[in-house]
């Protein structure tokens, strides 16, 4: 059976009056709040029909409709048009991110998903990129007393890390300072993993008369960011989705719990694919999000894609709204981050 123009009027209608009032819909409401020009007793045809092609499901505590995620993938590809925020909206997602421009990016991305989550009322989640994929921007040996140094390693992506380097005994003030040069010139702009044995080795020649302090500073290195290797996540708005009735029985809040706080489940779950990436409901295969919907995008440092943005919420969230202010934030965002890329 196709789905004609009156169907696609009818299961539109339904999607909107479902999303703005959470309550399942009869023909009745349909044929009084919307003039699609019949009646309610064809429109009660046309939704079983829309049942049985499957863009509508029955709870079975209602005689009313509810969209399935047939039904709002057709809504979002075919029907639904992106709201266009007001110049207000946009002047104040611009402004609450250029308040943040002076900070590391990490601290950028957590200011951004702190916004999506309040201008959206949903969970957002990050993922940051991995710090072994991530470029050296600087490394500092500190002095911390005689025997002891630090060595602060600062990556493109805004992570930092610490190590405390144990020697026999702390160059001086001056010395620290060339080896510090040295030890930029050599790294910076470099991933981790592009840290191979000719990069070592043009590293130890820079180090004649200091290999104690040379093997000290690759073991730092190494052991600072060894366990590196996945992403991390980290969320805003959590409780944001617990203000959605799909949530508030305690079988569907646990359900949502344990999928939240489950890191490699998120990292799936918001992965992208293109611009914006928005999947719903039975379109994620991750236990505990067949009842979601999650709109995600990728952000970038210069013209290299770092991390992802994901929002997550029930399927009945307003689509259209909410695609548009994730595509502003993102677009303020990048814009912003294409300036901080590697000098």
């Amino acid at each position: 059976m196709a789905i004609d123009d009156r169907k696609i009027r009818i299961l539109e209608a339904i999607i909107n009056d479902y999303i703005n009032t959470g309550e399942p819909v009869g023909s009745r409401t349909i044929a009084k709040r919307y003039d699609l020009g019949v009646g309610s007793a064809t429109i009660r045809n046309e939704m079983s029909d829309l049942e049985d092609m499957g863009y509508l499901e029955q709870p079975h505590t209602s005689a009313g409709r509810v969209p399935s995620s047939k039904g709002y993938r057709l809504y979002v590809d075919n029907l639904m048009q992106r709201s266009k925020l007001s110049i207000d909206e946009e002047l104040r997602i611009k402004k609450y991110l250029i308040d943040c421009a002076m900070l590391e990016v990490d601290k950028i991305v957590k200011q951004a998903s702190t916004l999506l989550s309040e201008l959206t009322n949903l969970t957002c989640v990050v993922q940051t990129p991995s710090v072994r994929q991530s470029y050296i921007k600087s490394v500092q040996l500190l002095m911390v007393d005689e025997f002891n140094l630090v060595s602060v390693i600062v990556t493109d992506s805004g992570v930092i890390k610490n190590h405390r380097i144990k020697v026999a005994k702390v160059p001086s003030v001056e010395e620290l300072q060339t080896i510090n040069k040295v030890i930029n010139s050599r790294l910076q702009n470099l991933t981790i993993d592009e840290i191979n044995l000719e990069v070592i080795n043009n590293l130890k020649r820079d180090f004649v008369g200091y290999d104690d302090l040379f093997n000290a500073i690759v073991t730092a290195l190494y052991d600072s960011l060894k366990e590196e290797n996945s992403s991390e996540i980290f969320m805003e708005g959590t409780t944001n989705i617990f203000n959605y009735q799909e949530y508030n029985d305690i079988e569907s809040a646990k359900e949502i719990l344990n999928l939240l706080y489950n890191k490699d489940y998120v990292i799936e779950l918001i992965e992208p694919k293109g611009d914006i990436t928005i999947k719903i409901g039975d379109e994620n295969y991750i236990p505990g999000a067949k009842n979601c919907s999650v709109i995600s995008a990728e952000y970038s440092l210069g013209d290299r894609p770092i991390g992802t943005i994901g929002l997550i919420g029930p399927q009945r969230i307003n689509y259209s709204r909410v695609i548009s202010i994730m595509a502003q934030v993102m677009k303020e965002l990048n814009d912003m981050l294409k300036g901080q890329g590697l000098d």
